[in-house]
């Protein structure tokens, strides 16, 4: 699995999403043109259509654009001869293909520079190479790159060498599902040659899909016999299925599917959704009333029916048929016995092919099922129209988010309290009195679709405060105002308010969080306080009572009249505006509030609630960043519950984390690990690490992260040290011993003595997309006539005031670390 992805790569992702589109969209070429050639993913129309991306460069341009660390296909030579033209033009057409994966395509014509050790041997000049940087990673032949999917398919397979195995004999295969089995399903496919069309396809289903299966590649005779195809032509290209994720026993062989339609991209991917659809669905309504996701797959349904005192077993030959035509149908169990079925008792038979209505059978037994389906082509037919407004098999992304989207579609937001802005209303809006709220996004993206049904539930719910206007901007139709904005990334949540700097919204991407930032960002901040009574009454909640339920962290900063760093303070209470409540005591009586506190004014007094014990610390005010890092750790707690919301805050302390992961359940077992490792967080004998913990029915996520460490899930509550910071080595508490504060102690210091082995290692990097992020609008915009003409200095954004050079680029700095959901992974 290479860097073993959780989750898709951005890059994958957006192809991922293509694909979506291209099976649904054929007719919808008007303003959707311009992003399916972005996209274009496995499309010969669009290889052909820009031959422009190619790079023709000198051999002083080619050292400087080889020194840009990008991937890119570099060919050296003479263009006189008639075989390097036709060389020349496959690679112009592949161009814009390649482009979508990061690689750029190079030309030097050496006729015209010389670029040693490449512009020398005429037989060296039949190459091209790929170059990483300076380091060449593979040298490819003019015959073996013939066309553009040669070209493709080379290029992807060496990128992901590390990903896609090669195999050529049975036992590698054996060997390579034995490491699958209870982790992770394979694909296997078999190409007779490589770069091939079908080669192509492969390699780009293993580019998507790489981070969610192990790809397995083989051109060989001999798995064709070992995969029970011995009799079939080994010139023909296929592509199996292996179901290796539910084997629990290394000696149990992993279940297969064969695909039985061409090896293409589209075909792949509808291959690949229905390998993960339910085996057997069941039902207790009519077959023509059941929508099941065989249906969005484009795939024909069987329906069976049964009865009370037969279930076990017709559900049993269901089964057993389902497993049978898998990856060719759905099927459907329908309960006879229902209220809600009023199909005739004589039918015990039904199926219904794609865009078709459903036909009902008697059958006698199993085999005249399968002559009914063999009998009949269940395959859709490639020529027939599609409805525009019919969403097809691909709107059904494995992806929770995607889902959901695809879910709603036919819901209609009720926008009206959402105000939407164009080119010509946005400065007027941003520049109104009060708090205006802006969500930048872009129809094609789910992630944005997503959020914009949470965003208007908080418009609803904003509807009736005062001066507080939610609006939104469409980056697909004002790419303009969106470009203005520094908007490269969706969705985005920016606030303004005149004559103040413009806002970033850095939570989580949900209904609650934005309410709470919305509202805490309308408060003028810091509350100045101007007795010690007022001091006692913020910190235990009293005074300003009715924002308690936004924030229960409360923040004061502590000053001495003359001291002239109080205006620093406020600077970084504005800065922290929406993510806790603030308040300022300038006055004399601080010297004994700090006193109080054993700690040197300047200083904050941190209160968590009446509850809980006040927490104090000095202040640092040498510049505007460190102020603000000072008030966010004395708002961290120092054995905390990681959630995904919070986690971000806690990376930033550079620890090694000590997490204790619990169950869902309130047992007594993890109350005494959790109380054990309080223990020894209260012996000042784990400075060096961060001891937190996890609790898995809070936060799911936690059990993937878990099992991401160890390759399997240990019995709970488990014990672990992750060293993100330095090599990423992972240990694991021993299971045998017990969860005792004196244990957890001397198992820290023997890893420190090297005298524990890890249990497991994460690499050290982030998990981040193969390739740069696309950027949507700068394209778009040089893409419409005359743009070049259009182009003016830029403007600064309504709203930002002056500040020096040094307050911005750390301003800067600190609004580009946005707590994410997929940041718990990545940082884990």
């Amino acid at each position: 699995m290479g860097s073993g992805e959780v989750f898709f790569p951005r890059r994958r992702r957006l192809l991922y999403g293509y694909i979506q589109r291209e099976m649904h969209n054929s007719g919808i070429m008007n303003s959707w043109s311009v992003v399916a050639l972005l996209l274009c993913f496995g499309c010969e129309q669009c290889a052909y259509g820009n031959p422009a991306k190619l790079l023709q460069l000198t051999a002083e341009g080619f050292k400087e654009h080889v020194h840009t660390g990008n991937t890119c296909l570099v060919y050296f030579g003479k263009y006189a001869d008639p075989l390097v033209q036709k060389f020349v033009e496959q690679l112009e057409m592949s161009a814009v293909a390649l482009e979508d994966y990061g690689i750029s395509v190079v030309l030097v014509n050496c006729s015209e520079e010389n670029v040693v050790h490449y512009c020398t041997e005429k037989e060296v000049m039949r190459k091209a190479y790929l170059f990483r940087g300076a380091d060449v990673l593979r040298s490819f032949e003019m015959d073996t790159i013939f066309d553009v999917n040669a070209i493709v398919s080379h290029m992807l397979f060496t990128l992901l060498f590390n990903e896609v195995r090669y195999i050529h004999t049975p036992a590698e295969l054996v060997g390579v599902e034995r490491l699958a089995k209870g982790k992770t399903d394979l694909v296997m496919g078999h190409v007779p040659a490589l770069g091939l069309p079908e080669h192509r396809a492969l390699m780009e289903a293993a580019f998507v899909y790489g981070g969610k299966y192990q790809f397995v590649q083989t051109t060989g005779a001999p798995l064709l016999k070992h995969m029970g195809v011995a009799d079939a032509s080994p010139a023909q290209a296929r592509l199996w299925f292996l179901h290796c994720n539910g084997v629990s026993r290394p000696s149990e062989p992993c279940p297969h599917t064969l695909m039985k339609k061409p090896l293409s991209t589209i075909n792949i991917h509808t291959f690949l959704q229905l390998m993960e659809a339910p085996v057997l669905v069941e039902a207790e309504v009519d077959p023509d009333e059941v929508d099941v996701i065989y249906n969005h797959l484009n795939a024909p349904v069987l329906f069976l029916f049964a009865r009370t005192e037969t279930l076990h077993m017709d559900r049993s030959t269901a089964e057993t048929l389902a497993w049978r035509f898998r990856g060719e149908l759905g099927l459907v169990l329908i309960h006879r016995d229902s209220p809600r079925v009023k199909t005739p008792p004589s039918y015990n038979t039904a199926y219904r092919l794609p865009h078709k209505e459903v036909k009902y059978f008697t059958l006698k037994n199993i085999e005249e099922v399968v002559s009914l389906i063999r009998g009949h082509p269940f395959q859709e037919d490639e020529e027939e129209e599609e409805d525009e407004d019919q969403w097809t098999s691909l709107d059904v992304l494995d992806d929770e988010v995607a889902e959901s989207v695809y879910r709603d579609r036919g819901v209609m937001l009720d926008t009206e309290s959402v105000l939407e802005l164009t080119a010509n209303t946005f400065s007027t809006a941003v520049t109104q009195n009060g708090l205006t709220v802006v969500l930048f996004y872009v129809k094609w993206d789910t992630v944005s679709m997503a959020f914009l049904q949470q965003y208007v539930e908080v418009a609803d719910a904003l509807e009736d405060v005062s001066d507080i206007t939610l609006a939104s901007v469409d980056c697909g139709e004002w790419t303009c105002v969106c470009h203005d904005q520094n908007v490269s990334s969706f969705p985005l949540v920016l606030l303004f308010r005149l004559g103040v700097d413009t806002q970033s919204y850095r939570g989580m991407l949900g209904t609650e969080s934005l309410y709470r930032f919305i509202l805490l960002s309308h408060l003028s901040i810091p509350f100045s306080l101007s007795s010690s009574d007022e001091v006692l009454s913020f910190l235990e909640g009293d005074l300003y009572s009715r924002h308690s339920s936004l924030s229960p962290v409360r923040v004061l900063g502590l000053f001495t009249p003359e001291d002239p760093d109080v205006a620093m303070f406020e600077e970084a209470a504005k800065f922290l505006r929406g993510e806790m409540i603030l308040g300022l005591f300038k006055h004399k009586e601080a010297e004994r509030w700090v006193h109080e506190h054993s700690v040197m004014l300047p200083a904050v007094l941190v209160s968590h609630g009446p509850e809980v014990p006040r927490k104090s610390h000095s202040l640092h005010l040498s510049t505007l960043q460190e102020i603000i890092s000072d008030i966010r750790r004395a708002t961290l707690d120092t054995f905390p519950e990681l959630t995904v919301e919070n986690l971000p805050w806690y990376l930033e302390l550079k620890k090694p984390l000590l997490i204790m992961f619990v169950g869902g359940e309130e047992s007594p077992e993890n109350l005494r690990s959790l109380e054990e490792m309080r223990k020894a967080e209260r012996t000042g004998r784990l400075g060096s690490w961060l001891p937190c913990w996890i609790h898995l029915g809070r936060t799911p996520a936690g059990r993937t992260v878990l099992e991401t460490y160890l390759s399997y899930i240990p019995p709970l509550p488990a014990l672990v040290l992750s060293q993100l910071s330095s090599v990423g080595h992972v240990y694991h508490f021993p299971t045998e011993r017990p969860l005792l504060s004196d244990n957890i102690i001397q198992w820290l210091q023997q890893i420190d003595n090297n005298q524990e082995q890890p249990a497991g290692v994460i690499p050290d990097q982030s998990w981040r997309p193969p390739v740069p992020f696309y950027d949507f609008l700068a394209v778009m915009d040089e893409e419409v006539p005359g743009y070049a003409a259009q182009q003016r200095p830029k403007e600064k954004p309504v709203g930002r005031k002056e500040v020096d050079d040094e307050q911005k680029r750390r301003a800067g700095k600190e609004m580009t670390f946005k707590p994410q959901t997929t940041s718990y992974h990545t940082e884990l």
